[in-house]
């Protein structure tokens, strides 16, 4: 009886996989098969290996790695001085707060800082630099990109910090081990998880960007996110448009299955 009960309470949850996961990978896959007048085609297939979209992925990895590294280079350290703090409870709410402001209320706050008559560019008139054109370019969007993914990359670091046993720490100094042999051999290896669930949980995400390629690049950068709303929206080639989404979903799979595994016998 207990068995059957459990087996209810799977219903809701199997509902939910089927209508908002499966059914939409379905109806994307079926759409990829017909061309823009309508007909049954591998059309779209044969297009994607075309220059146009393999330069195109390739734009789309090349953001998605620099905004994932810098978000990286920032995060791990962060996490690790908020793990040395008194009220770091405190501290990582406060980093995680900006999250929940819309993304598009942010993107707009960052066109105003980067502007022509912006904060950023009023800041290096005072340090007589002089005006520059900050907003719609590679350096804008990455730093914009970089902000907002950042509580992401933090937060699964910092957990993974925070839960490891000092003792492996400890017994590393008493054999003689320096600062960065210890870091190198001890604590990131320790805390390699986090670093993939936050690689994950920003890199995916990058990969497919649309909104901020528009407000804060100007459309300069062009990534496979941004070719689907042109597709979907624009042109109205919903075939072609849920091909590169197909891609997306397989190179999505593709990197989690790369970044999930975990090797027999590692240490937890």
């Amino acid at each position: 009886m207990k068995a059957k009960s459990r087996n209810y309470y799977l219903i809701p949850y199997v509902l939910w996989i089927a209508l908002f996961v499966i059914t939409p990978i379905v109806l994307v896959v079926y759409y990829s098969f017909f061309n823009i007048e309508g007909d049954f085609s591998l059309e779209n297939y044969q297009k994607f290996f075309t220059p146009v979209y393999l330069k195109m992925t390739l734009s789309s990895f090349w953001y998605a790695l620099l905004i994932t590294f810098f978000t990286l280079l920032i995060a791990y350290p962060t996490a690790y001085l908020l793990t040395k703090t008194k009220h770091k409870q405190l501290w990582l709410l406060l980093i995680i707060v900006p999250s929940w402001i819309n993304l598009l209320l942010k993107a707009y706050a960052f066109i105003g800082i980067f502007g022509t008559y912006g904060a950023a560019n009023k800041f290096l008139e005072v340090m007589g630099v002089g005006g520059k054109q900050i907003l719609f370019t590679d350096f804008s969007f990455v730093f914009v990109s970089v902000y907002i993914f950042l509580p992401f990359m933090i937060l699964p670091i910092f957990n993974a910090l925070d839960e490891l046993n000092p003792s492996f720490i400890d017994a590393s100094k008493d054999l003689g081990a320096s600062s960065w042999r210890t870091f190198s051999r001890v604590v990131f290896p320790l805390t390699l998880d986090g670093v993939k669930s936050g690689c994950q949980i920003v890199f995916i995400p990058a990969l497919s960007l649309f909104m901020l390629t528009r407000l804060i690049a100007g459309n300069r950068v062009i990534t496979l996110g941004t070719a689907i709303e042109q597709h979907f929206l624009v042109t109205q080639d919903w075939g072609m448009g849920a091909t590169i989404a197909v891609f997306l979903i397989i190179f999505m799979v593709v990197i989690m299955l790369l970044t999930g595994r975990r090797k027999r016998g590692e240490m937890r």
